[in-house]
């Protein structure tokens, strides 16, 4: 007997949720998105995110989402709560927590908002780079599945790239989901994290790593995100201080044409 295979793309696969009573959801791991231990934390936050973006009574669209990772998350199934702490005229608060076995492996808060005209302006600078097509896309890289979900075309600092501890840990690459993907914000979440760790640049080998906490700003709206399509987008990604067992690291995230679409800082542990 022959077997369907499904179209849904790995990253909505990944996310999946299905409700299981109020402000509940069950979702399960992806093997396509393994990560070194446990899940790849840019899809645990796309997947904290899509609960908000399901639930019935959210406001607005997501303007910021701060992500605790308090375990590794298994493979198997896991619960997702997202509950709405507070609602205004214009912004929503909300609370989710990832359980397994009856303990959070992750939770995130989230502000969530209706989005309206006003003034705007970009202080950051939309760096000099070569068009994407115009560079090689890099090889997913073996000790990490997840990366076989991306397409890296590296301008600076890439895995095999790595400039010494003289140097800044500054990466340059056009990035998009692998197969090419529609960007929304669960998508958008998921690639702020889609940076290797800075300290792997930095030190020019490998360590025990694990990202404590992920904030993501967003900076568009759900129509600016339609307009991308599944084009590339350039993604920026610095280290700042390490130093007693942590490091931190923020990224930008920008449309070919030198649109900001989200920013990023986390902060991660390091073990030597």
């Amino acid at each position: 007997m022959q077997h369907s295979v499904s179209s849904q793309h790995a990253l909505d696969q990944a996310i999946a949720l299905s409700p299981a009573g109020d402000d509940t959801f069950i979702g399960h791991t992806s093997p396509a998105y393994a990560n070194m231990v446990g899940l790849f934390g840019g899809i645990i936050a796309a997947t904290l995110l899509n609960a908000v973006m399901k639930h019935p009574a959210r406001l607005g669209e997501p303007v910021s989402q701060t992500v605790h990772y308090a375990a590794p998350v298994a493979d198997g199934e896991f619960t997702v709560t997202a509950r709405a702490m507070r609602t205004n005229r214009s912004t929503q608060h909300w609370l989710v927590e990832l359980r397994q076995d009856e303990q959070v492996a992750a939770y995130a808060t989230a502000v969530t908002g209706l989005r309206r005209d006003t003034w705007s302006a970009t202080d950051a600078s939309f760096p000099a780079v070569p068009p994407a097509n115009s560079i090689e896309p890099t090889p997913p890289l073996s000790f990490a599945v997840w990366t076989k979900r991306y397409e890296m075309r590296f301008v600076e600092g890439g895995p095999h790239d790595q400039p010494g501890a003289e140097y800044p840990s500054r990466t340059t690459v056009w990035l998009r989901d692998q197969p090419p993907r529609a960007l929304d914000f669960p998508s958008l979440a998921s690639l702020c994290d889609a940076f290797f760790p800075r300290i792997f640049l930095r030190r020019q080998r490998r360590a025990p790593i694990g990202t404590v906490v992920l904030t993501t700003f967003f900076h568009v709206d759900a129509g600016q995100l339609r307009t991308l399509g599944s084009h590339h987008v350039l993604g920026v990604a610095r280290g700042l201080h390490y130093g007693k067992g942590f490091f931190d690291q923020s990224a930008e995230i920008w449309s070919a044409d030198s649109v900001m679409l989200a920013s990023s800082h986390q902060m991660v542990y390091f073990k030597e």
